[in-house]
């Protein structure tokens, strides 16, 4: 595989590798595709503006017999024992490995992040995978003693149902395994509509999934795949049939999905926007710090819900943190990210573009700084109108463009000089994703760990905000949503819970001693 797509050839090739044509249907349920009279959603490259392949919107008929087939499955699948479930589902980490390189390539050219990402990317479905295989075996539930004499209590885990994904465009293939391949081994079947900026990578994924199935006589209907744009996702948010949808997006999606579910008292996993910082004490290491927060503002475009955005530096290394910053950025490479010698990609597209400059303008008007000035690049290289520079701004935690999350690379500096004053810097916004301290002192660390330190689901120790490993549980607090993905017990959602009571003897006492004697 080459390390640059720039031709016709070199993408079609990888298209091929999935079977993919130009016009991909518009909804698969395992071996089956329906066609479809929807609008057509073509994807367009932002590392060099050329359509990659298009896809059509479903129909509200499609979309209903998506639900039926799927719900036809679970009734298969949900009976199938865990570990063989597993089994499934390790073929299917094994299959994706054979891939990684050219689903990484596919992920990196139709979403814009460096190839290093894109094969990172791959590489997390992989290790749910794994994760996922492991579980289940270990579906497990507790054993309690009972009052009564004669009687055993314990509680088990039983699959939903339907699991609806709504992922979003930054993260177009992970997500959707975090959720499914945990859902799968839980005996629930999954539907899953995918950002309609990074389709193509999610019928790369279900192509994937789909000759495992079909290996191993999966019920079809087990992967659903259904495209479209918002109108879709409000279907599954208000479908009963759908007992949990887990959607990934801005805030203010998440609160009509979260809305939308809660009124039909179903079950909502949200992962939403994120406003993080790193605090840098006067204790802290900044040859550790440095890498940590460029990686932090700078990868995916800052397109990561887990980017840093706001970098609270304690008063006497401001000016130090400041200039090493300034110089760092000063050495960043700009361009296409499947070169790898390129640090920073280009944003999804030009609505992104326009975002990031209305944000500069704003910054600048609140009375804010520009230490490194940002800006549309352009050129031959940059036609996709896309690319931009990674931008730093001194500015105060009180202005309104810093409350809200910009998803693009502007880095917000902040002073603070007491650790308390920091941690109210860090915690005085509306989102909760991701958190760090930069620092050699215990006690700043404990702190910052404490029930009087960071407020985010995410608190990390010498290390950034982005690049969480699969094996804790993701997610965050407050206006992010409440939600929890990939590892630890993140596998309870996708089941309900049940207590079971036994009595084994030959009477019948109640609880809590009450007598209820008749003849």
């Amino acid at each position: 595989m080459s390390t640059t797509i720039s031709a016709a050839a070199d993408i079609k090739q990888i298209l091929d590798a999935f079977g993919i044509a130009d016009v991909s249907k518009a909804a698969s349920t395992g071996s089956q595709e329906y066609a479809s009279g929807g609008d057509l959603i073509t994807s367009i490259s932002p590392v060099d503006g050329q359509s990659i392949a298009s896809v059509q919107s479903a129909s509200a008929n499609e979309y209903e017999q998506v639900i039926e087939t799927a719900q036809k499955a679970f009734r298969e699948w949900r009976l199938v024992p865990a570990p063989k479930r597993g089994e499934v589902v390790r073929q299917v980490g094994d299959e994706l490995r054979k891939y990684k390189q050219e689903l990484g390539t596919l992920v990196s050219y139709e979403m814009g992040k460096s190839l290093q990402e894109g094969l990172g990317e791959v590489q997390e479905m992989i290790d749910i995978c794994d994760f996922a295989v492991g579980l289940s075996r270990q579906l497990h539930g507790l054993t309690m003693h009972s009052e009564r004499p004669n009687h055993r209590m314990y509680e088990q885990y039983h699959p939903l149902g339907v699991v609806g994904i709504i992922s979003a465009f930054n993260f177009p293939v992970a997500v959707w395994s975090w959720n499914s391949m945990l859902a799968w081994v839980c005996g629930d079947v999954c539907v899953w509509k995918p950002s309609e900026k990074a389709p193509i990578s999610a019928v790369a994924c279900q192509r994937i999934a789909q000759k495992v199935f079909e290996r191993n006589n999966v019920p079809e209907g087990v992967s659903c795949l259904i495209h479209g744009n918002y109108t879709v996702g409000e279907m599954i948010s208000h479908d009963k049939r759908v007992p949990l949808v887990s959607a990934t997006g801005s805030i203010r999606m998440g609160k009509k999905v979260g809305e939308a579910v809660g009124a039909r008292l179903g079950k909502s996993l949200l992962e939403l926007g994120g406003n993080n910082a790193i605090i840098i004490t006067e204790n802290a290491d900044l040859g550790q710090c440095l890498p940590a927060i460029v990686f932090g503002a700078v990868g995916t475009c800052g397109q990561r819900c887990t980017s840093t955005r706001r970098l609270i530096i304690h008063e006497s290394r401001y000016v130090e943190v400041k200039e090493k910053l300034v110089k760092a950025y000063g050495q960043l490479r700009i361009g296409n990210p499947l070169d790898e010698n390129n640090h920073v990609g280009p944003l999804i597209d030009k609505d992104a573009v326009g975002m990031y400059q209305k944000a500069l303008v704003e910054v600048v008007n609140s009375g804010g700084k520009l230490l490194v000035e940002g800006g549309v690049l352009e050129g031959e290289e940059y036609s996709s109108g896309c690319y931009v520079k990674p931008a730093i701004a001194e500015a105060q935690n009180e202005y309104e463009i810093v409350q809200h999350e910009t998803f693009a690379p502007i880095l917000y500096l902040l002073k603070y000089n007491t650790l308390d004053e920091a941690i109210e810097l860090q915690n005085g916004v509306v989102q909760g994703l991701s958190s760090a301290i930069m620092t050699t002192d215990l006690r700043e660390a404990e702190a910052f760990l404490s029930h009087r330190g960071s407020d985010c689901g995410i608190a990390n120790v010498n290390i950034g905000t982005s690049g969480a490993e699969i094996g804790g549980a993701f997610g965050g607090e407050k206006e992010t949503g409440g939600g929890r993905e990939s590892g630890s017990d993140a596998w309870k959602i996708y089941m309900r819970r049940q207590t079971n009571t036994i009595n084994y003897g030959t009477e019948l006492p109640l609880a809590q001693g009450i007598k209820f004697d008749i003849s």
